[in-house]
């Protein structure tokens, strides 16, 4: 079996899982949970594409989450907005990137606690309630299995739209920005180009998040998009395996099913969740399933390998 194939029979065998999970779940608590999983999930996809594919820390990722809109438009409005937070940071690189990001996520907050005056766009502190759920044909969508179905197609095709992004030529232009940017731009990579695209289509992925969340909830406030839910999908990243499409669908499950999981123990939730990320970092720093790349997939040829010790 080739070295990922057992990935691609687990991604499918979840696949068929996930589809007849709501018909065994005990109670529609649990379909909601299970509605969010994919929800984060697909966030965590978004974000996967802006660190794991390019290589470029995103603190404000949360800050597109909060751009809710018609679902039509959101895509579009979210990635120039991705444009707009990328242009600055081009010459940025890793803590100072961050710390750029993290300002336009704290921005993006203030920003929706105060635009209720002199003209109401946010609702300000009180959010905006009494939106409409998603309709088709005139059919609205109202329960948690519904809403769960609707998530979860919308993480397959996120999940479809990455791993072809990662075999395009875009995609192999983010993993050699990641690995050296310099020897990237010297192999003739536009990488002002390549920037702008990651964070553009990775902000898309946020606002679809975003407008759902949104429909869901019949609600949206400020306090959804605090800097700590930018943190929570990076962790999702971080701990599933950053670049990888599965692991960073396993690291949502884990990291939105064990609060719930250890709900009896409210107190010690965090405490729980500190010692794992603890633990990993130190036995599995990779995350829990890894990337290969083209350079780590491939085989070195026989003329590369260094001579053994005494020849």
């Amino acid at each position: 079996m080739a070295p990922l194939g057992w990935q691609r029979w687990m991604g499918a065998l979840l696949g068929l899982v996930a589809l007849v999970a709501p018909l065994v779940a005990p109670n529609d608590y649990w379909v909601g949970v299970m509605a969010r999983i994919c929800l984060y999930a697909t966030l965590a996809l978004g974000l996967n594409i802006v660190v794991g594919f390019a290589g470029l820390l995103d603190l404000g990722y949360v800050a597109f989450f909060g751009i809710v809109l018609a679902v039509p438009i959101v895509v579009v409005l979210t990635a120039l907005s991705g444009i707009l937070i990328g242009a600055p940071t081009l010459r940025l690189r890793g803590d100072y990137l961050a710390i750029v990001t993290l300002g336009f996520g704290e921005i993006t907050y203030l920003l929706l606690i105060n635009l209720d005056r002199p003209l109401n766009i946010t609702g300000g502190p009180s959010g905006i309630v009494g939106i409409d759920p998603p309709a088709l044909a005139g059919f609205a969508l109202s329960h948690n299995t519904q809403y769960y179905y609707l998530f979860l197609a919308a993480l397959a095709l996120t999940l479809l739209a990455s791993a072809r992004l990662r075999h395009s030529r875009i995609g192999w232009a983010w993993q050699a920005i990641r690995e050296d940017e310099l020897a990237a731009r010297a192999m003739g990579i536009n990488t002002t180009v390549a920037k702008l695209q990651a964070f553009a289509i990775g902000a898309s992925f946020a606002g679809i998040g975003g407008s759902f969340l949104a429909s869901w909830q019949r609600s949206v406030f400020p306090e959804n998009f605090l800097f700590t839910e930018s943190i929570n999908i990076l962790a999702m990243v971080i701990l599933g395996g950053t670049g990888n499409l599965l692991g960073v669908v396993l690291g949502a499950t884990l990291l939105v099913s064990m609060p719930e999981v250890f709900r009896d123990l409210q107190r010690y939730r965090l405490l729980v969740f500190g010692l794992m990320l603890m633990v990993l970092m130190v036995f599995r720093p990779q995350g829990l399933l890894t990337f290969r790349g083209r350079r780590e997939a491939e085989p070195e040829p026989a003329g590369d390998q260094e001579p053994a010790a005494g020849v």
